[in-house]
């Protein structure tokens, strides 16, 4: 299945397990003496392989699409489970055949197109197979040249070995894994890590699915016992950014909107009262979108909203990188690209010149709706100054959402201003 689509399997062969791979051959062979014996390689997550395994270890299965490749795996054929991530191969399964199983084993994808197996070898992840081991002894991992890549041989499963002799190798070290268990320490986050999201799309006049994921942000540290809402011990070069996400937090609040601060920032404090705690800030945000969407949305740093509506998107770069935020931005408007939604990235005067150079470089520039037109540049002093400003003039409650495209700079084309109305302060 394609990375991180299936939960890993465990069965047994009849009373007793396989012990080597002549016992395999033998044992296959007995039963299918007519047809040569293929190896087919079968991803998964630390998650759907947990999952499988929950589910009672009898099914593994496959995205819609990968039917015809399915088609072609035979009775008694081996799938060599990966996990992918902790690159560590975790488990050998014998094919039983196609199944009409349809319960739903697998809470992030339902992967429709299944097989009946029997488990040869399930290892916990912490005792897998290192796919380091085997450099220069397989067709897909010749040289460390091909480290991260591998030939491609990762992308999508199933999909057959190349070399019988190769799947044979992996299936022997598996079960000298087993024989003699050795723990290596595991990448939780990577362990942890979701499986990529299909979306289709129009190309050339034909609906394709096209292959995407969405970064998952770098956890900060806790101070105690982390909860469900951690406070978090921010270093002095987090707080200005805290300060101007609060600032945004309280202007849409007095403005009689809905707000939401980045998922992994509501346990961020200022003055002692945590972001996701502040005065409207919703605990959940609208549904209207897929998943792959709200979890893009569910990053960015701040969120006006009217209703189930997103009115403006905030993206504040103090000292991280202005690539990070404007890559947010360009995959909320690849994913939607009919949205409507004011899009904002607010930055230290000085790296005015670098958010200029960052959003005119081909990947934004080249899109049909170049970023530099959708998402306007503010600088802080000049946010600190219009805050101060409406504040002192009380002007919060009369202001429109869209109040800020008037202020901002754009290095594209500027947006139609026709369409801002409300007054400024």
């Amino acid at each position: 299945m394609p990375a991180g689509c299936l939960e890993g399997l465990a069965f047994q062969v009849g009373p007793t397990s396989l012990t080597s791979r002549g016992d395999i051959r033998n044992s296959t062979a007995q039963r299918y003496s007519s047809y040569v014996l293929k190896y087919w390689l079968d991803l998964f997550t630390g998650k759907t392989w947990a999952e499988f395994r929950t589910a009672g270890s009898e099914v593994s299965g496959f995205r819609r699409g990968t039917e015809g490749v399915v088609a072609r795996i035979a009775r008694g054929d081996i799938l060599l489970c990966y996990v992918t991530g902790i690159k560590r191969w975790v488990g050998a399964l014998e094919v039983i055949g196609q199944t009409t199983d349809t319960r739903r084993i697998w809470t992030d994808d339902e992967f429709p197109v299944r097989l009946n197996v029997r488990p040869l070898i399930t290892l916990e992840p912490e005792f897998g197979l290192p796919l380091d081991h085997l450099e220069s002894k397989v067709d897909f991992f010749r040289t460390s040249a091909d480290r991260g890549g591998y030939q491609g041989f990762f992308r999508r499963s199933p999909s057959a070995f190349k070399r019988d002799e190769d799947g044979a190798l992996v299936l022997d070290l598996l079960r000298a894994a087993e024989s003699q268990p050795v723990s290596r320490e595991v990448d939780q986050r990577e362990l942890a890590r979701r499986p990529a999201y299909l979306l289709e799309r129009k190309v050339k006049g034909k609906n394709v699915q096209v292959e995407v994921s969405i970064p998952t942000p770098d956890p900060p540290p806790t101070v105690g016992i982390p909860d469900q809402r951690p406070i978090l011990e921010l270093t002095q070069s987090e707080t200005r950014h805290t300060e101007i996400q609060a600032e945004l937090l309280q202007l849409g609040a007095e403005m009689g909107l809905d707000v939401w601060v980045a998922r992994n920032d509501r346990g961020k404090t200022m003055s002692g009262q945590a972001l996701g705690s502040m005065r409207r800030v919703l605990d959940a945000l609208p549904t209207q979108f897929n998943e792959i969407t709200t979890k893009t949305i569910e990053l960015i740093d701040v969120l006006w909203l009217r209703g189930n509506s997103i009115q403006a998107a905030f993206e504040i770069e103090s000292t991280t990188s202005i690539y990070s935020g404007l890559l947010r931005m360009s995959d909320l408007l690849a994913l939607q690209p009919n949205i409507d939604i004011d899009l904002y990235l607010i930055a230290p005067d000085e790296r005015r010149s670098k958010v200029e150079q960052e959003i005119l470089r081909p990947t934004f520039q080249l899109r049909e709706k170049p970023l530099s037109r959708m998402c306007g540049f503010i600088s802080f002093s000049f946010f600190s100054e219009k805050l101060s400003s409406i504040r002192r003039l009380g002007l919060g409650r009369s202001l429109r959402p869209d109040f800020l495209k008037a202020h901002a700079e754009y290095f594209g084309q500027r947006p139609d201003s026709s369409s801002i109305a409300g007054r400024s302060a």
